[in-house]
C-alpha cells in the first residue's frame, strides 16, 4: 500500500516539474496584462475571472486532460501521435493531404512557442525585481541583462541532461503551487464575494457589453490557458494518470490565485504588477524569497519548453520530415531524454533576439498567444476528426463545441499579428518551410536515383559472385529497403565487381509506433547475400552494433550512398546544401568509423 502511496503522489510532484511549468507561471503576466487594456471596475473584474476560470476549464481540463489525454498510441501523445492515428483511419488523398498538412503546422507553430515561452517566462520574473525596495529605478537594460544571462545558463547546461536535475523540478513547483494558493486565498480572505465569479453568467454578461473590445480582451485572456498542451504532448514521459491527477491540484492552485489577484486589484488598481504585489503587500519579508522560487519556476518552465522542443525535432528526424541533426542521449533511464546541440543553439539565439526586440514582459504577451490558440484549434480539429471515425461518437459535439471556442480565441488572437504576433508567424515559417523543402526534396531524390529493382541485380550479382574473386569477410551496405537496390550498390558491386564471401543488405524501416523494436533476418536471398531488417519505433534509439552481433553478423566495412546532387534549380540547390551541412545516416546511428565507406552517386535532380 505504502509503495502505491508513493507512486501515487510521485507520479504527481514529478509531472508538476515536468508538465506544468509553463502553465503554472501563467499568473506572473496574465490579469496585469488584461488591466493594462481594460477599466478595472467590478463588473470587469468579476468578468475577467469569471472567463479565466472557464477558458481553462473548457481548453485545458475538457480539450486536453478528458477528451486528447484518451487519444494515445503506445503511451505517447502530441500532433505527430493524432496525425498518425487519422493516418490509419484515411485513404490516401485530399483528406489524408490536408490532415498532414495540419500535422506540419502544429509541429511548426510548437517550435515557435518554443522560442516566446522561454523570453516570457524569464523577462516577466525578472521584471518583479523592480518591486524590492532599493531597486526601483532599475533599468529596462539592466533588466533584460540579467534575463539574457539567466536564459544563456539555461541553454548552455542542456548538454548535461535534465536526468539529475529534473529531480529538483517537482519540489520546487509543488512550493510555486503551494504559494500560489496560500497568497490568493490570503487575498480572497480579504473579500471573499469574489469567489462569485465562477458563475458563467458574468463571463457572458462581459462579452454581451462589451462587444467587439471583450471579443479582442479574449487574445489577452488565453495567456492563462498557455501550456496547456503540455498535458498532452508529454503524455509519454509520465503516462496519463499522473498528469491528470497533477492537474487538478494545479487547476485548483490558479484558480484561487486569480481570484486573489482579483480581490488584491480592487483596492490597488494601479499596482505595476498584480502578483508581486499582492505577495509584497501580503508579507513584505517574503518577498525576495518569493521572487527567487520565480525565477526558479519560470527556468523550470523554459526547460520543459525546450525538452519539447527536442523531442519534435526527433520525431520530425525518424518520420523523416526533417533533416537528420546529431543527437545526444544524455539519459541511461529516459529514452526521451535527449539534447540536439544545433537546435539548442538556435533557440538560444532566437530566444535573446526575442528578448531584445520586445524588452518588456507586456510586449511580449502581445505577441503570445497565436501559436498556442493555433495548435489548440488543429488539435480541435483533428480530434473531431477521429472521434467521428470511432465508436466514441458521443465525444464529437464536445469536441465540436470545443473546437469552436478554440477557433473564437484564435480569431481574436489575429489582432495581435501587427502588434508582434507576426514574430509567431515568422519563426514558426522557418520549420515550415523546412520540412517542406525537406520532404519534396527526398521525393525528387529518390525519383533522379531510379533504383534497380531486384531480380535485375539478382542476375548479374550471381554472375559476379560465381567468379568466385570474393574479398574475405563480411560487408554491410545501407539500403532502404532490401527489394530496392540504389546505384551506390550497383556502382560497388556491379561495375566495381566489389564483393565479399557474405554480403549483407541492412534496412532500417520506421514504424508509426514510438516505440517498439524487431529485426529480421533473411538469409540466402542468393549466395552469400542476406538481408536484416529493423523495424523500429519513431522514439527509438538504436544500437545498430548490438543489432547485427545478436544476429551473428561481424562486419568487416560497411558501405554506404552519399548523393552529389547536380542541379541549375535554386529550391533543389538549397535542399543540396542542407543536404551536405546536415550528418548522413551512418553518422545518426553512430557506427565506427574506422569500417564505414562512402560511395558517392552524382545525380542530376
Amino acid at each position: 500500500m505504502q509503495d502505491k502511496a508513493d507512486s501515487y503522489w510521485g507520479g504527481i510532484v514529478k509531472s508538476m516539474g515536468l508538465v506544468f511549468g509553463d502553465i503554472g507561471t501563467s499568473p506572473i503576466y496574465t490579469l496585469t496584462v488584461i488591466f493594462a487594456l481594460t477599466a478595472p471596475t467590478l463588473d470587469n473584474v468579476f468578468g475577467i475571472l469569471s472567463l479565466v476560470f472557464w477558458t481553462m476549464t473548457i481548453l485545458v481540463t475538457a480539450e486536453y486532460a478528458w477528451l486528447a489525454m484518451s487519444l494515445g498510441r503506445k503511451g505517447e501523445g502530441g500532433t505527430i501521435v493524432l496525425k498518425e492515428i487519422l493516418a490509419r483511419m484515411l485513404k490516401p488523398g485530399r483528406q489524408l493531404g490536408f490532415v498532414i498538412f495540419l500535422s506540419y503546422v502544429g509541429v511548426c507553430l510548437l517550435l515557435g512557442d518554443g522560442v516566446i515561452t522561454p523570453a516570457i517566462s524569464i523577462l516577466s520574473a525578472v521584471e518583479g525585481m523592480a518591486l524590492i525596495p532599493g531597486l526601483e529605478h532599475t533599468s529596462q537594460n539592466v533588466l533584460i541583462l540579467v534575463a539574457g544571462v539567466i536564459a544563456v545558463g539555461l541553454f548552455v547546461a542542456q548538454y548535461k541532461g535534465t536526468d539529475k536535475v529534473a529531480k529538483a523540478f517537482g519540489p520546487i513547483m509543488v512550493v510555486w503551487f503551494v504559494s500560489l494558493t496560500l497568497s490568493g486565498l490570503t487575498s480572497i480572505a480579504s473579500m471573499p464575494s469574489i469567489a462569485m465569479a465562477i458563475s458563467p453568467h458574468y463571463a457572458i454578461k462581459f462579452m454581451l457589453h462589451h462587444g467587439l473590445t471583450g471579443f479582442f480582451v479574449l487574445s489577452e485572456v488565453i495567456l492563462c490557458a498557455t501550456g496547456g498542451e503540455a498535458l498532452y504532448a508529454d503524455m509519454g514521459h509520465l503516462g496519463r494518470k499522473p498528469i491528470m491527477r497533477a492537474w487538478y491540484f494545479a487547476f485548483v492552485a490558479l484558480t484561487i490565485n486569480y481570484f486573489g489577484q482579483g480581490a488584491y486589484l480592487f483596492k490597488h488598481p494601479y499596482a505595476k504588477n498584480y502578483l508581486f504585489g499582492m505577495v509584497q503587500h501580503q508579507a513584505p519579508i517574503l518577498y525576495i524569497p518569493f521572487l527567487i522560487l520565480t525565477v526558479m519556476a519560470t527556468v523550470i518552465a523554459s526547460q520543459a519548453m525546450i525538452s519539447g522542443v527536442f523531442s519534435v525535432v526527433y520525431q520530425g528526424i525518424t518520420t523523416r520530415i526533417m533533416p537528420l541533426l546529431r543527437v545526444d542521449y544524455t539519459s541511461t533511464h529516459f529514452k526521451s531524454q535527449i539534447y540536439i546541440s544545433s537546435i539548442n543553439w538556435m533557440l538560444m539565439t532566437a530566444v535573446l533576439f526575442i528578448m531584445l526586440i520586445f524588452r518588456k514582459s507586456e510586449n511580449l504577451a502581445a505577441a503570445y498567444g497565436l501559436a498556442v490558440t493555433g495548435t489548440m484549434t488543429i488539435t480541435g480539429i483533428m480530434m473531431v476528426m477521429i472521434f467521428s471515425r470511432t465508436t466514441k461518437k458521443w465525444k464529437v459535439p464536445l469536441a465540436v463545441g470545443i473546437t469552436i471556442v478554440d477557433l473564437i480565441f484564435f480569431i481574436s488572437c489575429m489582432n495581435k499579428i501587427p502588434h508582434g504576433g507576426y514574430w509567431s508567424i515568422v519563426l514558426a515559417s522557418f520549420p515550415f518551410a523546412t520540412i517542406l523543402l525537406w520532404t519534396y526534396g527526398q521525393r525528387a531524390l529518390y525519383r533522379a536515383l531510379r533504383p534497380l529493382d531486384f531480380e535485375t541485380f539478382e542476375l548479374a550479382y550471381n554472375q559476379i559472385y560465381a567468379k568466385g574473386h570474393n574479398i574475405p569477410g563480411t560487408g554491410l551496405f545501407f539500403v532502404k529497403e532490401w527489394s530496392v537496390i540504389p546505384p551506390y550498390l550497383v556502382h560497388c558491386i556491379i561495375r566495381s565487381n566489389i564483393i565479399y564471401q557474405r554480403n549483407v543488405l541492412i534496412s532500417i524501416i520506421r514504424t508509426d509506433h514510438p516505440y517498439g523494436q524487431q529485426t529480421s533476418l533473411k538469409s540466402d536471398l542468393a549466395v552469400g547475400l542476406d538481408a536484416v531488417e529493423v523495424k523500429a519505433g519513431y522514439m527509438e534509439m538504436l544500437d545498430i552494433e548490438s543489432i547485427l552481433r545478436e544476429k551473428g553478423i561481424q562486419e568487416k566495412v560497411i558501405f554506404y550512398g552519399i548523393e552529389d546532387i547536380a542541379t541549375d534549380n535554386p529550391i533543389w540547390r538549397i535542399f543540396s546544401t542542407i543536404k551536405r551541412q546536415t550528418p548522413n545516416f551512418v553518422q545518426f546511428n553512430k557506427l565506427p568509423a574506422a569500417k564505414l565507406q562512402g560511395v558517392v552517386t552524382r545525380v542530376e535532380m
